[in-house]
């Protein structure tokens, strides 16, 4: 594919304070005619992007640690991604699976069906965000078994529909006047070993306890489905101790309940594995996948057992632009990128020198508790570090340094005291490491003077 573009400069640059003149005069518009509902990180209106760098219409280039919430880990402008759309775009933008067939919509699952871990026979449902594939899995796990009952966990996040908000544990923004929301909705302990009660040592076998207890309370045989995120997203981007997931995964197995994957922020390589979730060597019944399956288009699957997916009557699922054609050349143009592993590979990396610069934080500072994740999926969590006491302004007024200097982070976690990083897989080794340094010394600055108020 050819354009006319020359490739963004990979590395930092002001050009004038954020937000800059344009940016201004645009979010002034975006005040009068967007509702006041969609919160913003930082009010600048991007102009181009490519690997690391966000370049907004006032020149700004910006290093890019969120990737749009996990969602442009190839890039935002990766040439098979765009390669695969524009061919596609010449053809046809539509037609609804339902109505006509196409060839990538069964390719994307056919890849899927393969990829995923679990060497049974598996089928794939195609659909377009990720609240859609996990009201699906819901779906899915209540037509196989006859039950009707849900289990989640602690910390969770899961989307912000009805269904999904009521398996979402966070409050505000997500759920905060928008009940009352869906019953059959149960809640268990998460096995977060930084804050267990008793210690990290504890966490895996308390939390299991916690769990059967639970199911116990309300009919563990009327349970269709348990859904965990391999690792947490925006509850904090907790990874569960050590042989949590095996242990959900046996009893799930024990009670009959199908056993669910939630993968849609951490699967797709973001973690140096295909899928957070072989990093425990766990697998499910079924698993969700969006965010980064489609690298920026509107595309989300669920996988799983044959004998599953296929409980479902006709016409049970679909969408009217579930697994759109652009959409699945987008994820042909992402599954060709990371066949040679360097993504992966790259994610790992990206692991190692972030730890690098931030781990010695830990003792360096008074306000770092902790810095964990895995890949390209990390996050600090700033709370007291004897008492263990969030603090969620700090976080926010770290967040906005760093936006200052033109390094795009994002501030997530129960408690609202987690810097979250998410780079792109394709970001280069000196532009990582400025970010990083900005990040650093920003946390620095903060733990040495009071926190100022943060602009909202």
């Amino acid at each position: 594919m050819t354009t006319s573009l020359s490739p963004l400069p990979q590395s930092r640059h002001l050009a004038t304070a954020l937000p800059g003149p344009k940016s201004a005069l645009l979010h002034s518009q975006r005040v009068e005619q967007v509702t006041s509902g969609f919160g913003i990180t930082l009010p600048v209106f991007i102009d181009r992007a490519d690997r690391g760098i966000l370049q907004d219409v006032d020149g700004n280039r910006l290093v890019d640690f969120a990737s749009g919430i996990a969602v442009t880990s190839v890039g935002a402008a990766n040439p098979q991604v765009r390669a695969r759309v524009a061919e596609q775009l010449e053809r046809f933008t539509h037609t609804c699976f339902m109505v006509t067939e196409y060839e990538s919509f069964t390719e994307v699952a056919a890849w899927l069906n393969k990829h995923t871990p679990g060497d049974f026979e598996k089928r794939t449902a195609l659909f377009s965000t990720g609240s859609e594939a996990v009201e699906n899995a819901v779906k899915i796990a209540r037509a196989a078994t006859g039950r009707q009952k849900v289990l989640v966990f602690d910390d969770a996040y899961h989307g912000r529909t009805m269904l999904t908000m009521a398996m979402t544990a966070k409050e505000n923004p997500y759920k905060k006047n928008f009940g009352p929301f869906p019953t059959d909705v149960y809640r268990a302990p998460m096995a977060a070993p930084l804050r267990w009660s008793t210690g990290a040592h504890n966490a895996t076998a308390e939390a299991l306890a916690g769990v059967e207890q639970t199911l116990a309370e309300h009919d563990a045989e009327n349970f269709a489905a348990m859904v965990i995120e391999p690792i947490q997203g925006e509850g904090g981007f907790i990874v569960p101790s050590s042989g949590f997931l095996t242990g959900l995964r046996q009893i799930a197995t024990r009670h009959g309940i199908v056993f669910v994957i939630d993968e849609i922020q951490a699967g797709m390589g973001r973690t140096g594995a295909l899928f957070a979730s072989e990093h425990e060597g766990v697998v499910g019944d079924l698993i969700l996948t969006a965010k980064a399956l489609a690298g920026g288009l509107p595309l989300s699957a669920v996988t799983g057992r044959a004998e599953l997916m296929n409980a479902v009557h006709t016409g049970g699922l679909g969408g009217t632009y579930a697994g759109n054609p652009l959409a699945c050349a987008a994820a042909l143009g992402v599954f060709e990128a990371f066949a040679d592993g360097t993504l992966l590979a790259n994610a790992r990396a990206i692991e190692a020198t972030a730890r690098a610069a931030l781990e010695p934080l830990l003792t360096g500072t008074a306000i770092v508790a902790e810095v964990r994740g895995r890949g390209a999926m990390l996050a600090v969590e700033f709370a007291d570090q004897d008492t263990l006491e969030p603090l969620p302004d700090l976080a926010k007024a770290i967040a906005q340094r760093c936006h200052e200097q033109g390094v795009l982070v994002l501030v997530c976690g129960t408690y609202g005291n987690v810097i979250r990083l998410l780079p792109p897989l394709v970001i280069g080794e000196e532009l990582l490491a400025d970010g990083l340094q900005v990040l650093a010394e920003s946390i620095l600055a903060a733990d040495r003077e009071p926190v100022a108020a943060v602009v909202v």
